[in-house]
């Protein structure tokens, strides 16, 4: 065959050298031109890790025994042979900066496996990377001065297995102080920030906001390098899906630290709605967490203090107690619907009705002699969606239910007469939200965590005493809104009746207890984006949280549709026109294009909690890399 010439660039010989001309064939392989440049280089050192880079097309040329016309390269192509594995700057959920080589060939998502082997992180499939806002000039180059970056590069490239110490510390961490100092910092708390600092940073204050910041997600099915990431530039590991598989304090030192810290700094930039009595508790865990992060590591605890889902799936065993009708008298105020939306004319004031909750519905009567009738409404809670509405100071025992109806969403509030009221009928509606019976193991272990975490909330007169006993930097342990509405002094003895409760625990049940509250917010792990469903004139908010879709109107701020996962039939996305189609049980189909974010990151949304769902509580469980890109990857996972 007629041989001809081939440029390749080779990075090592500098950006101003001139690319290598070598003499090719089209029969030649991919390994044999590697192999060529190599030689023509006269560099004497290790190659293994470098492929070649075809920039016109943006792809790797990973396959050696592949030959030049095999993969349809001709004389005009530009190629370049570049190291696989580069230097990048990952940004911590605790903030700190860390340098490492990660590989830029490999799909992002094998990338993160990498990662989290080399820092002792279990479960990376719930994590991924995303680009960070953009800085003005000024604020970056004051930052560049201020930010401390932990260099680890010259840590090994993650093989199948890490060798691991006695304490479970990665072995490389243990070759000398700094890098023993660096794994300390990922798996210990670290120190309130300064108000200033918090005061300095991104805050999103809408959904169109958090909206944006969505749209910042890399592609799992890609590598670093197609997605136009360079060496040493700054990306941010954060936890993506919000449902967090089988926590072990003891294995899990960095993985957990790391969750709360990103659960500590959503609720102080307000990226999650919190009440006030809400931000005082997580203030005091968080005071607490840093007094006694200088002196405890996080260990094993008892099962029932694992994250609430975990928690719940452990007890398997039915409850010898029969809960099958619990009846209560409790006020009630309803709220009628409208187009699929709450109206706002509502009741000003509750009724009393007889209400009895037997499997996943309840029923209300005018009084208790008259349950043995036809109810009044019966409504199915199975699919809605269940926020507390509480203030144990005033006490005040709401719960504020959004009803799947076939035109929209219909809105039910329930008043309870005290605690023991309130904490049986919330875990049922939580229960039954998920499909699941008063008979249910786990309504005892609902129930309890309901009552701790009121209690939690309320204070004593016989706490008082100590609550000058300590000056605490309070503008550091609540958000903004906080720091602008209350002087410290105000502040520090909420925080510290607050404290009371919780000073018992230990570092590991503090850091459960955090995430415990956290998950059980109304808007706990709900991801939104800017979308136009079809038929539609304006722009709405599409939410993505671990079991549903929600469909919510951007000008009133409510939530108008929900649709559960488990109804789910099929979804598939047109690439061409970017639309994303769902068909659910019962002929229902929605259809929807995306404004703020690519198609690709709501796909991989849906398709990757879906696969989070099939995760097994097995020990030997192995990560299923072919089943997450099947369900993630779209046309290019085919």
């Amino acid at each position: 065959m007629a041989s001809w010439d081939l440029s390749v660039s080779v990075e090592e010989l500098g950006v101003e050298a001139p690319p290598l001309k070598i003499s090719v064939t089209s029969d030649l392989h991919i390994g044999g031109v590697i192999l060529k440049v190599v030689e023509k280089t006269e560099i004497k050192k290790d190659w293994s890790d470098h492929a070649l880079w075809w920039e016109q097309k943006q792809q790797w040329l990973l396959k050696p025994s592949w030959t030049l016309d095999k993969c349809g390269i001709h004389a005009d192509a530009r190629l370049c042979l570049t190291p696989q594995h580069k230097p990048l700057r990952l940004v911590m959920p605790n903030l700190a900066t860390l340098r490492l080589r990660v590989c830029f060939s490999s799909p992002m998502f094998h990338t993160v496996i990498g990662i989290c082997k080399l820092l002792n992180i279990r479960h990376p499939e719930e994590l991924s990377l995303l680009w960070p806002v953009e800085e003005k000039k000024k604020k970056k180059q004051k930052d560049a001065d201020v930010n401390e970056v932990y260099d680890i590069t010259s840590a090994p490239l993650p093989t199948s297995s890490i060798d691991k110490l006695a304490n479970d510390m990665p072995a490389f961490f243990a070759n000398s102080p700094e890098t023993e100092a660096v794994y300390k910092m990922l798996s210990v708390s670290q120190p309130a920030p300064a108000p200033e600092t918090i005061a300095k940073m991104n805050r999103p204050t809408t959904k169109v906001d958090k909206a944006q910041i969505n749209s910042r997600w890399l592609d799992s099915s890609r590598s670093l390098l197609q997605q136009g990431v360079k060496e040493n530039d700054k990306l941010l590991f954060r936890f993506k899906y919000y449902s967090f598989h089988d926590l072990e304090p003891q294995s899990d030192a960095v993985r957990l630290t790391q969750l709360y810290e990103q659960a500590k700094w959503a609720i102080l930039l307000e990226e999650i709605d919190c009440t006030e009595e809400e931000m005082m508790l997580f203030a005091a865990l968080q005071y607490h967490i840093g007094k006694v992060s200088l002196t405890e590591q996080l260990v094993a605890t008892c099962p029932a203090m694992d994250d609430l889902d975990s928690a719940l799936q452990c007890l398997e065993v039915k409850m010898e107690e029969e809960y099958s009708a619990e009846e209560m008298l409790v006020g009630m105020r309803l709220l009628c619907t409208s187009r699929g939306r709450p109206k706002k004319q509502t009741l000003k004031k509750y009724k009393q009705f007889w209400f009895t909750f037997k499997d996943m519905s309840i029923s209300y009567y005018k009084s208790k002699e008259e349950s043995c009738k036809e109810p009044i409404q019966q409504m199915n809670l199975k699919g809605c969606e269940v926020a507390p509405d509480v203030s144990v100071a005033t006490q005040k025992f709401c719960i504020r239910l959004l009803i799947p109806e076939p035109e929209g969403m219909n809105e039910v509030y329930l008043r309870c007469d005290n605690e023991q009221q309130y904490s049986k009928w919330m875990a049922a509606c939580r229960l039954a939200s998920k499909g699941k019976t008063l008979a249910d193991a786990s309504f005892s272990t609902e129930v309890q965590s309901i009552q701790s975490f009121l209690a939690m909330q309320r204070t004593s007169s016989s706490n008082k005493a100590a609550q000058t006993d300590e000056s605490i930097n309070t503008h550091s342990l609540v958000s903004p809104r906080y720091q602008k509405k209350y002087k410290p002094k105000q502040l520090t003895p909420r925080i510290l009746e607050a404290y009371q409760n919780v000073a018992q625990l230990s570092l590991t049940d503090t850091i459960l207890k955090f995430l415990q509250i956290w998950q059980a917010l109304p808007d706990f792990g709900l991801s939104y984006f800017i979308v136009r469903f079809k038929g539609c004139r304006k722009d709405e908010v599409l939410g993505i949280a671990n079991n549903r879709l929600i469909r919510i109107d951007l000008g009133v701020d409510e939530v108008v549709k929900t649709w559960r996962y488990n109804t789910m039939k099929q979804w598939n996305v047109n690439w061409d026109i970017k639309q994303v189609a769902i068909e659910f049980n019962g002929n229902v189909n929605i259809a929807f294009g995306c404004v703020t974010a690519n198609c690709k990151i709501v796909h991989e949304y849906i398709g990757g909690y879906i696969f989070m769902s099939t995760r097994s509580r097995e020990k030997n469980n192995t990560l299923n890399e072919e089943l997450f890109h099947q369900l993630t990857g779209g046309h290019e996972a085919l």
